[in-house]
This record gives structure tokens, sequence and C-alpha cells, in this order.
């Protein structure tokens, strides 16, 4: 049970997360593990950056506008979703270039939560920079083709795959529900989506997710603090406490998969909650979690 004079709230017994790297992010997001190098990424999305730890060195690049998620091209390429488009960056050179528009290019609006599909495709979740109602989508990109999928959404979230493929989630946070829908071939989804869970009545809002080798959701839960497990029947099966409120999106990596990362930020913190909780902002790991699986490939 959740205390309501802990900030961030405690949960029972709940394995708590350490600190992976110090530097806090505005709005922390899109954590990737590239199994390929063994390394992190993740992005601060307001202040226009992407970072990772080199040999536990802190390296970051800085990109013209606000950057969001990531999949895996190769060893050294990263698609990576901006506030405009999708572009390849080549962590080599340091430069990214523009693979295809997004969202139009519309102004107003920026990426959010993403992830690569087991079948080479990338999903990505658009928003309005000040969280308009409504005025962001749920947008698929595969072998060059960018397909819009769920429109109108307010705060594109837990974008995530089942192991097996059979299935996607996502969330528009401001709803408090997580939906699923099944995936047909070549990955585009079949059918209506249905709700998988719903955390509405509780206050939770669902931010990023992953699944783990064996089928359960992993959720972080903005404003709680926690990662929070699911089974594949929607039960809650455990958490993982965050030593900041505003727990973001979780990933799995290290050489077993078993290390949970997640981000966090400090967007929408007052003085006083920063104060309470001075390691908002910064990302975090939990050892001996999951295990998770490597995350998929982008197919160009």
């Amino acid at each position: 049970m959740t205390d309501p004079d802990a900030f961030p709230p405690t949960f029972g017994d709940a394995p708590a997360a350490a600190v992976f790297d110090d530097r806090p992010c505005q709005l922390g997001e899109g954590p990737l593990w590239h199994p390929l190098r063994g390394q992190l990424f993740w992005f601060d999305i307001t202040r226009n950056r992407m970072l990772t730890r080199e040999r536990d060195t802190p390296r970051e690049w800085a990109f013209a506008g606000n950057v969001s998620a990531a999949g895996w091209v190769d060893r050294d390429r990263l698609m990576v979703a901006s506030e405009t488009a999708l572009h390849l960056f080549d962590l080599d050179r340091g430069e990214a270039d523009e693979v295809i528009a997004l969202d139009n290019m519309d102004p107003r609006t920026r990426s959010n939560d993403g992830r690569a599909d087991p079948f080479g495709g990338f999903w990505i979740g658009t928003m309005g920079k000040r969280a308009e109602p409504g005025l962001g989508a749920i947008w698929r990109y595969w072998k060059g083709e960018l397909r819009r999928l769920y429109a109108p959404v307010t705060i594109p979230n837990a974008i995530a795959f089942a192991p097996d493929g059979s299935r996607a989630t996502f969330a528009d946070t401001t709803t408090g529900q997580v939906m699923a829908v099944r995936l047909g071939r070549d990955g585009w989804p079949e059918g209506e989506p249905a709700v998988f869970l719903d955390l509405s009545g509780e206050g939770l809002y669902p931010d990023g997710a992953v699944f783990d080798a064996a089928g359960n959701l992993w959720l972080a839960e903005w404003g709680a603090g926690r990662v929070a497990c699911y089974g594949p029947d929607g039960r809650r099966r455990g958490a993982v406490a965050v030593p900041a409120p505003h727990s973001s999106c979780p990933a799995f990596g290290g050489a077993d998969y078993a290390t949970l990362y997640c981000t966090s930020a400090l967007h929408g913190l007052s003085a006083e909650d920063r104060a309470r909780a001075p390691r908002s902002g910064m990302t975090f790991a939990a050892a001996g979690q999951g295990p998770g699986l490597p995350e998929h490939r982008v197919i160009l």
C-alpha cells in the first residue's frame, strides 16, 4: 500500500533502484540498451540532448530540437525521433540525416515515447509541446513507410511489444489506461485496441513501458516514483521503487538483461518537490529484475 506521507511514495518492501547517472534531466525519456555496444542511451527531451556512458564516462550529444526516443539500426547508427522527423544518427560522426518527416512537421508538436517492434518497425508517439488535448498521434515506420495508427492522442506512452510479437501496448497517459492490440503480418495492428490495464481508479498515470522475457509488462508510473510489473493477466506482480516521483521510462539491459534502467524528470516539480526528492531527473538502475530481452533492430 502507498504511504501517503512519503515522497516519492513507498511501496512496501519493493526493491529500490540506485543512481546510474547523476546528470539531472528536465524530461528524461527513451532509454535504449544497445545490444551490440552494451551501452545505454537515453534522452532529455526539452533540453534537446541524447546521453550515454562510455566505459563509465558520461557523454552527450546536442540536437537542434527536441529528441525523445531511438532504435538501433546497426552498431554505429540509431534511428532517432525528433520533433520534426525520424533521423539516422551516426554515433561516430555525431551527425544526423533525415529519414522521413514526422507528423507533417507541425511546429506545435514533438515526439515522445517510442520503441522498435519485433518486425523491424519503429513506433513513435507525437504530442503537443504544451500537452494540448488531442494534438498527438501514434505512428509506425516500417521499411520506408510512415503510417499514422491512432489519433487523437494527448500524451502517447507505454509503447511496448510482447516477446512473441503477438501484440503491442500503448497509452494516452491522460486516460490512465494502457491499451493492447493484436499484431498481424509485418507487424501492423489488426482489430480494435482493448483496455489491458485501467489504472484511472487508482490515480496512476502510465508512462513508458517494456516487456520482460516472461511476458510481464514493466510500466513507469508518472508521479508515483516506481516501475510496476504487471503479468499477462493484468495483475500487479511487484514494483521497483525509483527515488524520483516522475519515473518516466524503463528498459532492460546489462550483460544478462536483468538490470532494469529507468529515466526520470524534473518537469512539473516545484522547488519544494525537488528539495524533497533531490535525485529527480537522474537515471536509475536496479539489478536482478526481469530478465528482459534485447531491443529489436530497426530495418530501414
